[in-house]
């Protein structure tokens, strides 16, 4: 099932989409997408209503230096064990939202990654059992300034600006996801592309690591880290990641007025 969440004639709602191309259409949830999600019996051409992000997290764990090849373009040794840092949940911007580069910002790059999205309450998960507490899979940039990444030290405020999370463009729950690509683009020309068998830190070991740490609630998202070809991005371009099964996430970049 494909979980959205959509600006409709009618206000916000969580949906279920069916279909493909232009004869996709989504089905309005009735209370939320966790569980065995009901439906209201109201309905909407996907082209009549605005894409949201599909989620609105309580917070984003990210992790960092997670295929070989991007922790090397960083200067990095991949490390042993995941790396794992926090973006404030208003960082999140769904689909076709602008990505904001700060007052000052020189050196604002695009990282393209697989999403997970958790499904339920959890703590201290086994890795044998993450499957259980997944939702689905989505799309994320992993938007960064990388001047400020390096000069602080430590990455909150490099990664943490509003609009710094484009998520969309919608929750794919059926998928394996150990081996999908992911490319990413800069307007139309290739930057990115890898697949997720690269993971240095799967997702059921990124699962059990993060959750011996803190309490995981129904709709964090965990980015799974992004691979080689990360670059900056200017306003006036547009940045497209997808995922293969899942979607594609484009999002216009402008400068703050």
């Amino acid at each position: 099932m494909r979980l959205g969440r959509v600006a409709s004639p009618d206000g916000v709602a969580f949906v279920g989409i069916e279909g493909e191309g232009d004869g996709r259409t989504a089905r309005e949830i009735a209370e939320h997408p966790f569980g065995t999600p009901t439906f209201t019996g109201r309905s909407w051409a996907l082209d009549d209503v605005r894409l949201l992000a599909p989620i609105l997290a309580s917070k984003v764990i990210c992790v960092g230096k997670n295929y070989a090849a991007h922790a090397a373009e960083m200067g990095s040794e991949a490390p042993e064990n995941p790396v794992i840092f926090i973006k404030p949940n208003t960082s999140i911007v769904g689909p076709g939202a602008n990505i904001v580069r700060p007052l000052g910002a020189r050196n604002v790059h695009y990282e393209g990654e697989l999403a997970v999205v958790i499904g339920r309450p959890c703590k201290d998960v086994p890795a044998a059992k993450a499957k259980d507490v997944i939702l689905g899979y989505t799309v994320a940039n992993d938007v960064t300034e990388r001047d400020q990444q390096k000069a602080d030290g430590q990455w909150t405020r490099g990664k943490g600006y509003d609009t710094f999370c484009p998520l969309g463009p919608w929750i794919e729950t059926a998928i394996d996801p150990s081996d999908l690509e992911i490319t990413t683009t800069v307007d139309g020309v290739v930057k990115q592309r890898s697949r997720t068998s690269l993971l240095l830190h799967d997702i059921p070991d990124i699962i059990e690591w993060i959750s011996a740490v803190m309490t995981l609630l129904p709709g964090d998202v965990i980015l799974t880290g992004t691979p080689e070809g990360v670059g900056p991005i200017v306003a006036g371009q547009s940045v497209t990641v997808e995922v293969e099964g899942i979607g594609a996430l484009t999002n216009p970049v402008v400068d703050k007025p």
